[in-house]
């Protein structure tokens, strides 16, 4: 099994709806989100998957979220936009055109949640 990982980053800002503490307020996040393929067999040239494509995926579905305000993009307007529902919509996304076997989605340099398939 060969496993694939690309990253990218994005800026948005949310609020966590119902949360008791300073998060419950607006503010943003330089988010990082990292997304893991999987693979068993490779091409001819000895890949699983071109990078480029798979960086092009990650990038469209960072698009959508990309200087945002989170609470008010369609996928959250009835969950909150925590960063495990991020990582969850990240997946999703890629996953219409990939065999993805996990996402991580960072919020700050130490703390991250991951959707695993």
């Amino acid at each position: 099994m060969y496993e694939l990982m690309v990253e990218g980053t994005f800026d948005a800002a949310h609020q966590l709806i119902g949360y008791d503490g300073p998060c419950e307020k607006l503010h943003g996040h330089t988010w990082k989100a990292q997304v893991f393929f999987k693979g068993t067999k490779l091409n001819d040239l000895g890949m699983v998957r071109d990078f480029k494509e798979l960086k092009l995926m990650l990038q469209f579905a960072l698009s959508k979220l990309d200087h945002t305000n989170l609470n008010v993009h369609p996928y959250f307007k009835k969950i909150n936009p925590t960063s495990e529902n991020v990582a969850k919509y990240i997946f999703d996304q890629i996953a219409k055109k990939a065999d993805v076997t996990k996402v991580t989605v960072f919020e700050s340099a130490t703390t991250s949640a991951s959707y695993v398939k």
